[in-house]
């Protein structure tokens, strides 16, 4: 199975074999001991990190609670008002569900998931890119996509990806989809980036983002076991990307609709301004903002803390204390 969809999740797994996901999970350990296969939180995908990329359905069913925390916390830093650009991708169209609520907002987007998911908001207006439609993630790509995006401008791209590390930023295992990506990224003043922590430290074919041009990455808290996801996340931090940490409730307020652009904008703001914005106590540089990128919403002191708590020890739905290391 595997092998055919790229990827599969225990739960699918487990009904197919008609057993227990205690039994599945014992197996997947045991395939991947002999080098057949990865295990992901939730399933298992083919082994190496250069995959090719697996269907809309298998990758719907990996990580969703994760996806779902990320998307509430991703979905505070818009504002009222706001034009925005959003990836294809599940992580995407778990945010596009919760900027339906968010007035005043246009959303401009090559997938057809993300444009359903807001199709029936009262007060958004949703723009689509032409381009050929690519059926396993019902994404708009090829030229047309990428033209169609030409002499735009908006504050912020939400974009996911098949991996991200800090050596080469956000990667995908397909060539169309990375070219209308970048061009997604060339028409916003910032880029923010929805990974869940599975995807950490992964390095697939094509890079869409290089790690300098993320202004900042909202995933979840990966697994205190999870050195290479830990050591990920502290890498992008030192190389001045926002780390945004969701967890089960996150950004679970109100969603735009005010200062600060809802919950999440609104509590990173608040901790920014808790813990200075002078570097903190050895005068250490904070991680971001980007170059050539404004402050994000919450002031300039937004999402800039240094005092390096363990994130195993952070809050959920808070922006992680991560700061640079001392070389």
């Amino acid at each position: 199975m595997v092998r055919a969809n790229g990827a599969v999740s225990l739960r699918e797994l487990a009904r197919v074999v008609q057993t227990s996901e205690v039994t599945v999970r014992r197996d997947v350990r045991a395939l991947e001991a002999e080098g057949l296969l990865d295990r992901r939180h939730g399933g298992a995908v083919l082994p190496g990190g250069f995959t090719r990329e697996s269907g809309f359905p298998q990758k719907s069913h990996l990580a969703t609670a994760e996806k779902t925390a990320i998307a509430d916390l991703a979905a505070g830093f818009v504002e009222e008002g706001e034009a925005v650009v959003v990836g294809a991708g599940t992580t995407t169209q778990e945010l596009a569900r919760r900027l339906a609520r968010v007035p005043g907002l246009t959303v401009v987007t090559n997938s057809l998931l993300v444009a359903q998911a807001l199709a029936h908001a009262n007060r958004v207006e949703v723009v689509m890119t032409g381009g050929t439609l690519r059926g396993s993630n019902y994404a708009l790509v090829g030229s047309g996509a990428e033209q169609s995006l030409q002499g735009l401008r908006v504050s912020r791209a939400f974009l996911s990806g098949s991996g991200l590390t800090a050596e080469r930023g956000l990667s995908t295992s397909n060539m169309l989809s990375a070219s209308v990506d970048r061009a997604l990224v060339q028409a916003a003043a910032e880029v923010v980036v929805l990974a869940d922590h599975t995807k950490l430290g992964s390095d697939t074919m094509f890079q869409t983002v290089p790690t300098d041009v993320i202004t900042r990455l909202v995933t979840d808290e990966p697994p205190a076991h999870d050195d290479r996801a830990l050591t990920e996340l502290q890498a992008l931090a030192d190389q001045g990307v926002q780390i945004a940490v969701a967890g089960p409730g996150a950004g679970s307020g109100p969603v735009g609709g005010g200062e600060g652009g809802g919950s999440a904008g609104r509590q990173s703001g608040r901790l920014g301004a808790s813990q200075g914005r002078g570097g903190g106590e050895e005068g250490l540089p904070l991680p971001g903002p980007r170059r050539n990128h404004p402050h994000p919403p919450g002031g300039p002191g937004s999402a800039q803390l240094r005092t390096a708590v363990p994130l195993a020890e952070q809050q959920p739905g808070r922006v992680a204390d991560l700061a640079p290391r001392r070389r």
